[in-house]
């Protein structure tokens, strides 16, 4: 079963997102109905990008309770409703110079639940499909990216037996340096932020949001798999998700997701406050060598529903 928007039950209902008027010229390009890019598959959804070959975002329902741990297959895949043109394949990740670990958005694990061991494997195996990948470097993709993913399902969400909606996604920005290798003689633009946005109740049963974002720009421009970036100068204590460790640099105001995605999310209640500059932000967000291999540690406390 895909998405569901009545997931989380009662009154609740977490639409999907709205894109603004823009991105109609995105597939106003390829003369093709959105609908045709919207992939649905079990107990998650996403839509592609047919121009970045990405996906604008996956939004995925999990059930803690009916979480199931099981071993691991690897086995990626085309996604053939839409033509191969729409989608990368193994060839960015094998190109020369590709330094990339093809970064799940719906995590394999989030969406690994069911009545049966069946149905969870089935699920998981869903997530190998390249338009639910965009390439992350190991030690965003392994480091914090990945502290953030078991925080989210296992520390509030199973441990819980809490359901929550999750979307994940890039920010799919014109400024994206382009990888060193072309693809198919085509040049490729590489996603440097990544957001995450949860959708839960309260013990008030309240709809409640938060977001968290990181940034792989240093790491991209250290190994030098990009070509260089001219940047510009632009630029409630107990309650769930908010004991993130830096928390003050990874997690953020929802809306400020909308500005960078040009996304619109269903709106609910949010703890989290952030003001400070956006520029500031999206610089604290990045990632930085070997902070992403330290120690295990205890990451969160005092943690309520």
């Amino acid at each position: 079963m895909a998405y569901k928007k009545d997931f989380l039950g009662g009154d609740h209902l977490v639409d999907l997102p709205i894109l603004d008027k823009a991105y109609k010229t995105v597939f106003d390009q390829v003369d093709l109905d959105p609908n045709y890019f919207y992939l649905e598959y079990q107990n998650f959804s996403l839509l592609q990008n047919p121009i970045r070959k990405f996906p604008f975002y996956t939004i995925s329902n999990i059930d803690g309770v009916k979480f199931r741990k099981l071993g691991r297959k690897d086995s990626w895949k085309m996604d053939q409703r839409i033509d191969k043109q729409f989608q990368f394949g193994n060839k960015l990740y094998s190109a020369d110079k590709s330094d990339f670990d093809k970064g799940h958005m719906t995590k394999r694990e989030d969406v690994q639940w069911g009545d049966t061991d069946d149905e969870a494997r089935d699920a998981a195996e869903s997530t190998f499909f390249y338009t639910n990948a965009i390439p992350q470097l190991d030690k965003l993709n392994r480091g914090i990216w990945s502290k953030i993913e078991k925080y989210i399902l296992h520390t509030e969400t199973v441990k819980k037996d809490k359901k929550i909606v999750l979307l994940t996604g890039p920010v799919l920005s014109d400024r994206d340096p382009v990888f060193v290798t072309p693809v198919d003689g085509e040049d490729v633009q590489i996603p440097t932020l990544f957001w995450k946005i949860i959708y839960y109740t309260n013990r008030q049963n309240e709809l409640c949001r938060t977001a968290f974002i990181v940034n792989q720009a240093n790491l991209l421009q250290e190994r030098r798999i990009v070509a260089p970036v001219v940047r510009g100068d632009e630029g409630d204590e107990g309650h769930a998700f908010m004991d993130f460790k830096d928390a003050d640099i990874y997690q953020t105001e929802v809306s400020f997701i909308e500005s960078l995605t040009n996304m619109y999310f269903q709106e609910a209640k949010e703890y989290f406050q952030d003001d400070r500059p956006r520029r500031l932000i999206v610089e604290q967000t990045e990632v930085r060598g070997e902070e992403m291999f330290e120690p295990e540690i205890t990451l969160f406390k005092n943690l309520m529903l």
